[in-house]
């Protein structure tokens, strides 16, 4: 699949059919999702994998009731190692490098998942400290997204974007980009 295709195509599913995915399949997604690039090439993510229904219904009440997670056959909680990114790189690496780090991963399994054929929302919505107990994260482990897998079973219109002459600067904020023809 082209990668522009893909980045275009992909859209959050909020409704699973209930094949359940094979585990090759996650493992092409998540290794793709290591394949991310990160500060310092420390790699903070951390991915745990649920399947198991009443957990996933736990998750579903942590995450403000979003309960279509629970109809996806899998779903990837994904964490980051905060003191991982500290220890080189202070504040910063705990409070924003980690993070970034983690969104970079998490594109690339959205972007792999849908080139094998399934469906994913990213859910930032939940709370830390009841989605860091149900997977069992330590202290360091931040929770950054819980993210549905499995076969779509709904094909959402694309979203309107912005156009680039309205979010593309040249030089400095304010100054439109012109691109040449």
């Amino acid at each position: 699949m082209d990668i522009f295709e893909a980045i275009k195509g992909r859209r959050s599913i909020r409704s699973f059919k209930p094949d359940p995915i094979p585990d090759e399949d996650l493992r092409k997604i998540l290794e793709a999702a290591t394949w991310a690039p990160s500060a310092g090439n420390l790699q903070p993510w951390v991915f745990v994998i649920v399947k198991d229904e009443e957990r996933k219904r736990r998750l579903a009440r942590a995450a403000l009731g979003q309960m279509f997670i629970t109809e996806a056959p899998a779903v990837i909680v994904v964490g980051a190692n905060e003191e991982r990114s500290a220890w080189r790189y202070g504040k910063r690496g705990r409070e924003l490098y980690c993070l970034l780090d983690c969104a970079a991963a998490i594109q690339n399994l959205l972007l792999a998942a849908y080139a094998l054929g399934y469906g994913t929302c990213w859910v930032g919505a939940f709370h830390d400290e009841e989605v860091r107990e149900i997977v069992g994260f330590p202290p360091h482990i931040r929770p950054v997204a819980i993210i549905p897998v499995g076969k779509a079973d709904e094909k959402p219109m694309p979203p309107p974007r912005r156009p680039l002459d309205e979010v593309v600067f040249l030089e400095e904020y304010g100054k439109r980009w012109k691109p040449q023809e």
